[in-house]
């Protein structure tokens, strides 16, 4: 049994669609914008590298251990980004959000927040999980303020947890959100979402 199945869903300023090579045009365009690949506390590809990370994250898929989104703007019809469902434990209905990244255009706008809403949403009230995961390098402070802004609490750090492609090693932020705390944590994310914006 594949869990969770693959699935598409949108809100008001993003589409979240299953990733395929046929996105690799926008994201290489989308990791170019800003030169965030060159961040290296963090993962995005470079842009010609772009439909290999596709075919690896497929072939996660294919072993059950991701289900990969591209991030589609709605106004632009554009793949902005990626974002997975990752590390699935279907037998103890947990998983991770992560490997996500977005194009520097888009950063600071709703879609994180609107995006992680519908992850979480479909994670918790279709799926029952009884926790979401979410991780990130000690040093990216940006991404560690954006997942304590969703309301996930801090777990612990995995110290020296893995080797990066420069060779450091990364010490792993771990948060989560545990079923009992989601209708708040829902409560707040769509309060997010529609509270005016200067």
């Amino acid at each position: 049994m594949c869990w969770p199945n693959p699935f598409s869903t949108q809100g008001k300023f993003v589409r979240l669609v299953p990733l395929s090579q046929d996105h690799a045009e926008d994201l290489a365009k989308a990791a170019e914008d800003g030169e965030i690949y060159k961040l290296w506390f963090t993962s995005v590809p470079h842009p010609k590298s772009v439909p290999a990370e596709i075919e690896r994250r497929l072939g996660l898929q294919k072993d059950g251990s991701m289900l990969p989104f591209a991030i589609v703007g709605k106004s632009s019809g554009k793949a902005v980004g990626m974002t997975t469902y990752m590390n699935i434990d279907a037998l103890n209905r947990r998983l991770e959000i992560g490997s996500t990244w977005y194009r520097k255009a888009v950063q600071r706008s709703p879609f994180n927040t609107e995006c992680k809403l519908l992850l979480l949403r479909h994670a918790f009230e279709e799926l029952g999980c009884i926790a979401v995961e979410f991780r990130t390098h000690f040093m990216n402070r940006p991404s560690r303020a954006a997942i304590e802004r969703l309301g996930a609490k801090l777990d612990g750090i995995l110290r020296s947890h893995q080797l990066m492609e420069d060779g450091s090693l990364r010490d792993t932020v771990v948060y989560s959100i545990i079923a009992s705390e989601w209708p708040a944590v829902r409560a707040n994310l769509e309060w997010q979402m529609e509270k005016p914006r200067s």
